[in-house]
This record gives C-alpha cells, sequence and structure tokens, in this order.
C-alpha cells in the first residue's frame, strides 16, 4: 500500500470515528494555549498514531495532539497531522472541519490527505500527480483581479482603516479550518486565502501540496515558502491564492511586521 492511500484510508475511517463521537456527546475543555480540544480530538490523533506508525515505523509523527518529540527532525519522513482541524466548527456542530495527514519528507510534502466527513469531500495529493476532489482533478482559478474575487479571511481585518489602501470589494468569507481553506483555493471555488497570525506545520502540510498540485501559490506575507519538521513548527502567515492573484495581495502585505 502507497502511503497516499495508507493515509486517505486512515483519515476516512477516523472520521466515522469523530462524527460517532460527535453524535454521543463530545466531552470539551481548554488547553495550556486558550483553545479548545475534545475527547474526540485526542482519540482521533490516538487511532491515527497507532494505525500509521504501525505501517511505517521508521516514520516521524509530528501532531497538534501529540507532545512533540524533538526525534522527529532526525527521520528523513514523518506524518504530520491535524487529527480535527477546526474543532471549533466540530464541536459547535458545524461541517468546516476536517482531518489532515501529510508525508512530510526532507521537509516536503509528497503526500496529502484533507478529509472534511460531514461535506462528504476528500482532497488529496501525491507530488508530481496532481490535486484530486473525491478522485477528480481540480485546479486553481485563473482570477486576475482582486475585485469581486472570493477571498477567505476576516472580514474586519479587510475592513481595518490602518491599510495603506482600501481592499476593494470582494467576496469574504471563512472556514473554521486552515487546510479546508486551502483546498477551497486549490479546487477554485474561492480565489485566495489571508491570514496574518501564526500558523502551525500541521495546518498547513497536507493542503500545501494539494493547492501546489493544483497550481495555487503558498507563501507568507513576506513572499516567502514554507519547510516542514523544523524546531519551531509555526509559519508567521498565510497568502494562499491563484497565481495571478498572489503579487495582488502580497504588495498589500508585505510591509507589514508581525514580529513572529
Amino acid at each position: 500500500m502507497n502511503d497516499l492511500t495508507l493515509i486517505r484510508e486512515a483519515a476516512v475511517a477516523v472520521g466515522e470515528t469523530a462524527l460517532r463521537m460527535q453524535s454521543e456527546g463530545l466531552r470539551i475543555w481548554t488547553k495550556d494555549n486558550n483553545t479548545p480540544v475534545t475527547d474526540a480530538d485526542i482519540e482521533v490523533d490516538s487511532l491515527l498514531k497507532a494505525m500509521l506508525l504501525r505501517a511505517r515505523p521508521d516514520y516521524g509523527w509530528l501532531s497538534e495532539e501529540t507532545a512533540d518529540d524533538p526525534s522527529r527532525m532526525d527521520r528523513r519522513r514523518l506524518f504530520v497531522v491535524d487529527p480535527i482541524d477546526g474543532t471549533a466548527a466540530f464541536m459547535n456542530y458545524k461541517p468546516w472541519w476536517a482531518v489532515s495527514i501529510a508525508v512530510v519528507e526532507d521537509g516536503q510534502p509528497i503526500a496529502a490527505v484533507v478529509h472534511a466527513p460531514e461535506l462528504e469531500e476528500t482532497f488529496t495529493a501525491r507530488v508530481g500527480q496532481g490535486a484530486h476532489l473525491n478522485g477528480d482533478p481540480i485546479q486553481a482559478s485563473t482570477t486576475a483581479e482582486l475585485v469581486n474575487s472570493g477571498m477567505l479571511g476576516d472580514a474586519k481585518m479587510f475592513a481595518h482603516p490602518a491599510w495603506r489602501a482600501p481592499w476593494p470589494d470582494m467576496r469574504i468569507e471563512t472556514r473554521n479550518s486552515i487546510a479546508y481553506r486551502l483546498c477551497l483555493v486549490a479546487d477554485g471555488r474561492f480565489d485566495a486565502a489571508l491570514a496574518l497570525s501564526a500558523k502551525s506545520e500541521w495546518d498547513l502540510a497536507a493542503a500545501d501540496l494539494i493547492r501546489s498540485e493544483a497550481g495555487a501559490v503558498l507563501t507568507d506575507h513576506k513572499g516567502r515558502t514554507f519547510s516542514y519538521n523544523k524546531p519551531v513548527p509555526l509559519m508567521p502567515s498565510l497568502i494562499c491564492a491563484a497565481p495571478a492573484m498572489h503579487p495582488l495581495i502580497l504588495e498589500r502585505v508585505e510591509h507589514i511586521d508581525l514580529r513572529n
């Protein structure tokens, strides 16, 4: 079984577990970083770790819900996992959450799945072989103007008076799962996603490969591309956009100092 088949089957299986636990009633608490977590997050993480490392015992492991083991940096390949990306949506019975799994080799994702169980959407990619939604090929949009584009982000941020120039009229929406946002850019339902706050490797690794194989561009707000399995697994910000849109957004935000 190749890596993509392995992680796709695992994501679908634990998605069913998450839905069952949600229907039975969740236990919810707050982590030390003041973000919510549920018993399903922990159970899905445990199931994935057992399932995937049983199949690939020589791979490393990096997950939002597992204490970080620095020995992962000694592994050429590792799984980068967010067991439930978009926990706030999940615990409030909204569909904007996903299981996100990437296989990273030498700092770059080579196989990826983002599975949104409630939406019955499974995004997959393998390096050099394109990106797919439920088995069908996907492609980023060809939109070349900000005006009237579809943007995923915080509407209040775009409306803030401190911008050097006002943003044009755009269709601005948000989704709780960062990975799912990037996949919506990858399949052309939205033209771009912007976040000017730090994101973790597990938020991005799988969706990074999916957007790349679909032809979208992903950088931080300074135009720097991402690598994974770093000692501190954080990215300062993100711009994910159709190729013609990315430089238009970068021009508006690259002057910002986030001090990350």
